[in-house]
This record gives C-alpha cells, structure tokens and sequence, in this order.
C-alpha cells in the first residue's frame, strides 16, 4: 500500500512562489510520480511528471515555471512554483503510477490580490 501527503499548498499573491510536497510512505519512490491538479468547476489535469532516472514533463501551461523534483531517499516529490497566476488557482494533488495510481489528498493553491 501506498500513502501520499501532500503540504505547502496556501494563499499567495501573484508572481508569488509556493512549494509543495509529498511525502510518501509504503514503497520506494523509483517510479514515475506526478503532480496534478483540479481547478473549481474544471477537469482535472496533470501538471508535471518525474520518472524513475529524473527524467521530466510539464503541461505548457506551467513550462518556465514550474519544477519538479524528488528527494528519494526522504521518499519526497516536490513542486517548486514561481511566478504564479491567478489561472493556477487549485487543488494540487500528488500521484504515485505503478501498477494503479495511488492519489494524495490534495492541497489547496490560491493565487489572489
């Protein structure tokens, strides 16, 4: 079984920075994770994706901006975000993809004035 936990979500104004982690519990972090994210009212969608060798991918809404990153032997994944929009207001949600994907319980991202 695995647990993800999700933290660092909060308010930040824009052009502001936050960074998120995951801290994962029950397996080794040598798959590929990702984070994602569900605005009000809109579909969920992936944000970033880092695989076993660090290789990464990023949706081109966040290319520039965002950086993911792993601490494996912490079993941590994080998210470093700059410059944030009012568009990346969501919740952020980490994932673990093995055989199934196992899901974090998100962690709320407001970027306001």
């Amino acid at each position: 079984q695995v647990q993800l936990v999700e933290s660092g979500g909060g308010l930040v104004q824009p052009g502001g920075s936050l960074r998120l982690s995951c801290a994962a519990s029950g397996r080794s972090m040598f798959n590929l994770m990702g984070w994602y994210r569900q605005a009000p009212g809109k579909q969920r969608e992936l944000v970033a994706t880092i695989g076993s060798g660090d290789s990464t991918n990023y949706a081109d809404s966040v290319k520039g901006r965002f950086t993911i990153s792993r601490d494996n032997a912490k079993n941590t994944v994080f998210l470093q975000m700059n410059s944030l929009k009012l568009e990346d207001t969501a919740v952020y949600y980490c994932a673990f993809h093995s055989s199934r994907v196992y899901w974090g319980q998100g962690t709320q991202v407001t970027v306001s004035s």
